[in-house]
């Protein structure tokens, strides 16, 4: 008897143990931010969302020729990587063999992954954006359009109240894409303050349909999350510089990196600044010989920090990246980090306009067959500048 009451007593206790406490459940598995738009090209798309647990996920594709979504059985592509569907709290579908210039529309899903044990998986509920109680998201690929819109935002630094400024005054249902050039964030802490501080804002505006392209910022490389920002912004080159083409416009974007000297004490020694620069000045060369940014009627380049201004990496910048620029006949480039409106004209150094664009007003660009027009817009909508230029041939 005594012994059934030890043994009686002892299951209570692991009972008690391993039992959620009074009032407290498990939470519900569901996406925690919607999916958004990455590495968009003229054939493929980068798809990535989040979930509170660790599942499987993928996306549902369909064209989008007006018919229902749930008219057929519509192709499944996984979130996978070397022959296994990944389980993470970050999915990212790749779409490829796309047709350019095209409209789709998508659902995510995703099912929890409760336990995996030898060959044996077990799965939770699955949960999925919907289409049936309201559209489908839809994207459309680049291509050679007649006219290429974008805005330009950068240096938020997560005052959301100024990034919904600007994209009320943005036309966003016109535009082809957006571009966030740098410093969205004051420094990158953690996965929820990097949504707090602007993606979130970005999905429900528009990053689930209308791609973003973004060029990281100097203060995006601070911060203990600052490494896993790849994985949430990839790229059509799978690294953080890269180029696309749209329209008559070929773009290049550029990494600044960090502005001070890699010894500098606020980098506690973990950064590598100066030979990434190096790097990239190696993959540029190459970039701007290939064959859709030569023929380019525009040539416009993307990077968050100018070539000017004295610090150690704006002049890393014009040292290791405008050379190379300047021989490929690049015509403009867009940056940011000033925090204040500077347009600086071509000159024996720098052959092509930089516009700094503020952390306070918004660049409205639209490129054509006859011009490309870039103009910079304060919070009441009031065109404050405007650069122009000439199609190449």
């Amino acid at each position: 008897m005594i012994y059934n009451k030890i043994f009686l007593g002892f299951f209570l206790l692991i009972f008690a143990y391993i039992s959620p406490s009074e009032g407290q459940t498990q939470e519900e598995f569901k996406i925690t931010h919607l999916p958004y738009l990455q590495a968009l090209t003229d054939t493929s798309v980068q798809i990535i969302w989040t979930t509170n647990k660790p599942a499987i996920s993928w996306v549902e594709l369909a064209d989008d020729d007006g018919t229902h979504f749930y008219k057929q059985e519509r192709p499944k592509f996984f979130a996978a990587q070397y022959g296994f569907k990944t389980v993470s709290q970050v999915h990212k579908v790749e779409l490829r063999n796309l047709k350019p210039s095209t409209s789709y529309r998508y659902r995510v899903y995703s099912q929890e992954v409760l336990d995996h044990q030898w060959v044996n998986v077990s799965y939770g509920k699955t949960v999925a954006t919907s289409v049936y109680r309201q559209e489908p998201l839809t994207f459309t690929t680049l291509g050679n359009e007649k006219e290429t819109r974008f805005a330009v935002i950068n240096d938020i630094h997560g005052r959301v109240e100024v990034m919904n400024k600007l994209l009320d005054l943005s036309n966003l249902e016109n535009k082809d894409f957006v571009v966030f050039n740098g410093d969205m964030a004051n420094s990158l802490l953690d996965e929820d303050q990097m949504f707090d501080d602007f993606m979130d804002t970005a999905i429900e505006r528009f990053a689930s349909e209308i791609p973003m392209f973004y060029a990281r910022g100097n203060h995006e490389t601070r911060g203990p999350f600052a490494a896993k920002y790849p994985e949430y912004f990839p790229s059509p080159t799978g690294e953080l510089y890269y180029q696309f083409e749209h329209g008559d416009a070929a773009f290049i974007v550029l990494d600044c990196g960090e502005d001070k000297p890699d010894s500098d004490i606020e980098y506690s020694g973990i950064v590598d600044m100066d030979a990434y620069r190096t790097i990239q000045a190696d993959w540029l060369k190459n970039a701007v010989e290939k064959e859709a940014f030569k023929d380019a009627k525009y040539k416009v380049v993307i990077c968050h920090m100018p070539p000017f201004g004295g610090w150690h990496g704006e002049i890393e910048i014009l040292e290791k990246f405008v050379p190379i620029l300047n021989q490929a006949g690049v015509q403009v480039m867009i940056s940011g980090h000033l925090h204040r409106h500077i347009i600086q004209e071509k000159n024996a150094e720098v052959h092509f306009p930089v516009i700094v664009n503020s952390n306070n007003n918004l660049l409205d660009v639209l490129i054509n067959s006859d011009k490309g027009s870039f103009k910079i817009l304060d919070q009441q909508g009031k065109v404050v500048d405007e650069v122009s230029i000439n199609p190449l041939h």
